[in-house]
């Protein structure tokens, strides 16, 4: 950083950097600057009198911390600079409890539990209590409990709360208030804290003891925080509570990207700041360095539909750059083909690096399609803030069902699913299953299924649920001598009790993981469809098996995750940038989610999120929608999502089969979408079942079909047939599609009509 940095600032920049006689909320639109501002602030304080420990900065990760202390020190010296207090709200407000632990009757040694031990222990009390887990879900009480204390809500207000109870108990949850009471009260006795008792005790802290709150009103002279409209109400009561006084704040956000309500980020915290802290002098960062006139002025379109917003114009003096180019997809597998195909040929012609694009979906679910259209291609990917589709929890526990009905000596997957769901099967009864195989030198099924002749110890209750289970699972193997690989995988799925563990709970995490698990399904259909009509009529479950144990096989990289296409879900991007952004499955009820309902403030929320998605890119945005899609065991069509709609048409370029009338806005001048009651659906396929031997063949469209005919196929979408062979019911054709390229189909089964 130079000696005049300030100079390197535009004027709205150095507007917020140099006042410093009031409250300040400075609105960073995106790609704006905004971490410079916040550094520079901070190197500005520093330089006009402030002390580094009398400035308190607050952001919500430390990779965020981390950087701008560094920039910091180039400017004041390191020296200077790591006496900052700067860091999450999390870090800075242990530290403020560890030295202030006798005031809450805590030692300074107290232990922080993660997720995982918070879950643990409302888990044992649970089963204390007598309750049953499966109503109880330990994640979903856990979840209860978090947002009464993000609210600062404690067990005794929980408890005395009608609205509360009577929401609980509509959830068949009414004890929720008694386990928060105990789970407070062990934490307490553990001497524990869970991350959200990090802010909550902070608020006490400064509630119940006036003296250490004066301290720290005194020590911190300057309060600045990050990403301002993803705090939560105990975030901004805290930071009012050190601030109220002195009215130096200066806060950095931008409402336009508030997507984390779901985390209890409360929008209002940023759009009301003016009113909390009447004298605030707002800025306004509109000047985007990031993306291209096309792109922010795209963006702007979109947004300018949300109602609950603080007025800004977002503007960028960048190269006009290219229309937003708008992809229809046949179906969802066609979708994937199309964006690979894109990312190829974007590699081939114009020499971008694979690690300059990033393909953005709404839902995890969605990025199985994709991993399997870039491996095809042999292109490189990683999946960000997130495992590979086949490497999560629910779909390795659904593939090591597969894999024991397959074959039941296998170790690892009997070990991973004996008492998943819980089943009543303990780590006890394990190890003994364990001992006597290794005994007896036996698979731990064998050891299991003959208790007696391998000398388990086990009572007889216990042997009781083993027998249950072993039943179960050749049941299992029974019936995948006679059921494809999708009528079985269902089967297991239901039968196991997975999804009705996965679906006890409304929870964020039990619905991406159903979603996950349906997406698999929905694997399973498109894979014995695909074999059915290349031919193989008897599509087992070890076919599926072997396909994914490919799928799984994570080659190593060795110029390493900078040269992969990055697959990530909107949320994940949130403060990033790429080259080249694929923003996909643009529908109805996927994006925005079907989850929104008739709230206004929700869809309000997924526009921004929609917003937070086409800015991430640089140089070329791309949208995509499929008109079909499977989902939930059957093929649905599918409305373009109304963001769509959102944008004017003018920054667009649609595709002409798309069915999007035009229309001239007067105001604007420029064309616009019409309202949705105009919009045309392209016409598509009925959906069919998968074909068995026994369907009736369609022996029109067989007999019919020639050489050089054009067909539109449910999921792979226009194609020329270039080849026909066989006679009858084994007729087969090869079809050469525009996006999916060569494929041969058995005719008998293949889905598809002549246009």
């Amino acid at each position: 950083m130079s000696a005049n940095y300030i100079e390197e600032l535009n004027e709205n920049q150095r507007e917020a950097v140099l006042y410093n006689d009031g409250p300040s909320l400075v609105i960073a639109g995106a790609g704006s600057g905004k971490t410079r501002v916040l550094t520079y602030k901070i190197a500005y304080l520093l330089e006009s009198g402030y002390e580094p420990w009398n400035i308190l900065a607050l952001t919500f990760t430390n990779k965020a911390a981390r950087e701008m202390k560094e920039r910091i020190a180039k400017q004041v010296g390191a020296q200077r600079a790591r006496y900052l207090w700067m860091g999450t709200f999390h870090s800075v407000f242990s530290r403020i409890l560890r030295a202030e632990a006798n005031s809450i009757g805590f030692t300074n040694q107290f232990t922080i539990y993660d997720s995982a031990d918070s879950k643990s222990l409302i888990r044992s009390i649970i089963k204390e209590m007598g309750l049953d887990e499966k109503v109880y879900k330990p994640g979903a009480v856990q979840t209860r409990i978090s947002n009464a204390k993000n609210r600062l809500i404690a067990p005794t207000q929980y408890a005395a709360d009608r609205e509360i109870y009577t929401d609980d108990n509509a959830a068949k949850m009414p004890a929720t208030r008694d386990i928060y009471s105990r789970y407070w009260s062990r934490c307490r006795q553990a001497g524990a804290m869970d991350f959200d008792d990090l802010l909550f005790y902070t608020f006490l802290l400064f509630r119940d003891h006036p003296e250490v709150l004066d301290k720290y009103r005194s020590q911190f002279r300057y309060l600045l925080v990050d990403e301002y409209q993803d705090t939560n109400y105990a975030q901004h009561a805290i930071v009012l509570q050190l601030s109220k006084i002195n009215q130096r704040v200066f806060v950095v956000g931008d409402d336009a990207q508030s997507i984390y309500s779901f985390r209890g980020a409360n929008i209002d915290n940023i759009l009301g700041f003016s009113n909390t802290y009447p004298n605030t002098k707002v800025f306004k960062l509109e000047q985007n360095y990031r993306s291209t006139q096309t792109i922010v002025s795209a963006a702007n379109s979109l947004i300018e539909k949300n109602i609950r917003q603080i007025p800004k114009s977002v503007y960028s003096e960048k190269e006009r750059g290219d229309a937003i180019c708008v992809f229809q997809a046949y179906s969802d597998v066609e979708e994937g083909e199309i964006v690979t195909n894109k990312i190829a040929e974007m590699h081939r012609r114009k020499g971008y690096e694979y690690a300059d694009f990033a393909i953005l979906y709404r839902t995890n679910a969605q990025s199985r399609i994709f991993e399997e259209a870039l491996r095809k291609r042999m292109i490189p990917y990683k999946i960000y803030g997130g495992l590979s589709f086949y490497q999560r929890k629910e779909i390795k526990d659904v593939i090591a069902y597969f894999r024991l009905v397959v074959n039941p000596n296998d170790e690892e997957a009997f070990k991973r699913i004996i008492n998943y769901p819980a089943r009543g099967i303990g780590n006890t009864t394990i190890g003994k299953i364990v001992g006597a195989a290794v005994e007896h030198g036996v698979s731990l099924w064998e050891a299991m299924s003959e208790p007696l002749t391998y000398n388990l110890m086990i009572s007889k209750s216990t042997h009781t649920k083993l027998q249950a289970f072993r039943e179960m699972i050749e049941g299992f193997m029974s019936d995948s001598t006679e059921k494809n690989a999708y009528d079985m995988g269902s089967d297991i799925i239901r039968r196991s009790g997975i999804m009705n563990d996965v679906s006890q709970d409304n929870s964020p995490e039990s619905l991406s993981r159903k979603e996950n698990i349906d997406e698999l399904v929905n694997g399973m259909h498109d894979f014995c469809a695909q074999r059915l009509e290349e031919g193989n009529t008897n599509v087992s479950l070890i076919d599926f098996l072997s396909e994914v144990a490919l799928l799984t096989d994570q080659d190593s990289d060795k110029e390493g995750d900078s040269k992969k296409v990055t697959l990530m879900t909107v949320h994940s991007a949130k403060g990033l940038e790429f080259p080249n952004v694929f923003v996909v499955g643009l529908e109805e009820n996927l994006f925005p989610s079907g989850m929104v309902g008739n709230s206004h403030a929700a869809l309000e929320e997924e526009r921004r999120l929609f917003y937070v998605a086409i800015t991430r890119a640089e140089q070329y945005c791309f949208l995509s929608y499929a008109k079909a899609r499977f989902r939930y065991g059957k093929m649905e069509f599918s409305n373009p999502s109304r963001f769509l709609r959102d944008i004017d048409i003018c920054f667009l370029q649609l595709p002409e089969e798309a069915g999007i009338s035009r229309q001239v806005n007067a105001n604007k001048n420029v064309s616009v979408p019409p309202p949705r009651a105009t919009m045309k659906r392209v016409s598509s396929l009925p959906p069919r079942p998968i074909a068995t031997s026994s369907t009736a063949s369609n022996t029109s469209e067989v007999t019919d079909l020639q050489i050089g005919q054009t067909i539109e196929h449910e999921r792979f979408g226009i194609g020329e047939v270039i080849k026909i062979e066989g006679n009858g019911d084994n007729t087969k054709a090869t079809i050469r599609f525009r996006n999916a390229g060569d494929k041969q189909l058995l005719l008998r089964f293949a889905r598809f009509k002549v246009i």
